[in-house]
């Protein structure tokens, strides 16, 4: 698989220069991302600018990366201004796939996730104290 790799405290740049998404690519990158996931990283943004296709296995491959993101609260992006492209990506009806035009969009998209993650866990707390405060205002 031909790419270049960034990390970043929030997130995995991968460059994947590769026109297909077939073959031998699917597995390298699935080896590649759970590598990441044991690294800590449950944001993974992949630059498919110059990917056209993508066969079973890489369908297969896009589904179980997503599903590992979200279940550790983070998220796949797929950066591709590639229409045709998009289209395709879309036609896989991977839930929850984002596909974004540009790295910086991508990555915004990353951290506004991180932020709703961490909201969304003060929610839970909040929720608890107001419970415990009503139970014991309750009591004769």
């Amino acid at each position: 698989m031909n790419h270049s790799l960034q990390k970043k405290e929030q997130y995995a740049y991968i460059d994947l220069e590769e026109t297909a998404f077939a073959n031998e690519v699917p597995a390298a990158f699935e080896e590649k991302s759970r590598e990441l996931f044991r690294e800590g990283f449950n944001n993974l943004i992949v630059n498919m600018q110059v990917t056209k296709s993508v066969d079973a296995s890489g369908t297969a491959v896009l589904k179980k990366v997503n599903w590992l993101c979200k279940n550790d609260l983070g998220m796949l992006v797929i950066v591709t201004k590639d229409d045709d492209f998009i289209d395709l990506l879309e036609s896989l009806k991977i839930p929850d796939l984002n596909i974004l035009p540009t790295q910086e969009e991508a990555i915004d998209a990353v951290f506004m996730n991180n932020l709703e993650n961490e909201f969304g866990a003060g929610d839970d707390d909040y929720d608890a104290e107001d419970y415990d405060n009503v139970s014991e205002s309750s009591e004769p």
